[in-house]
């Protein structure tokens, strides 16, 4: 059986409200009904999906591409530019 001892800690105490707040606000979008308090009927797949997508809002993975022209080589007789494609993720 689960006990309620938790090692996860919020470094800032007023953050807590916020987390519960979102964390109904993503399962809302998705559909999934959350009760006030303990949720232990939810699925291992429902809980999944709501912790993911929060981390997904709270931590967005955003991708640049650039082209980068560094260098000249001959190709036959003519003199072509180099491009090199990079992909950053910030």
């Amino acid at each position: 059986m689960a006990s309620n001892n938790s090692n996860n800690q919020i470094n800032v105490p007023e953050a807590r409200e916020a987390m519960r707040n979102m964390k109904h606000e993503v399962a809302n979008e998705l559909g999934i009904t959350l009760n006030q308090g303990y949720n232990g009927n939810l699925s291992s797949k429902d809980a999944g999906h709501i912790g993911g997508n929060m981390v997904k809002n709270v931590l967005p993975i955003r991708t640049r591409e650039h082209s980068l022209v560094v260098d000249k080589r001959f190709i036959g007789r003519r003199l072509m530019p180099v491009h090199y494609r990079m992909r950053l993720a910030l």
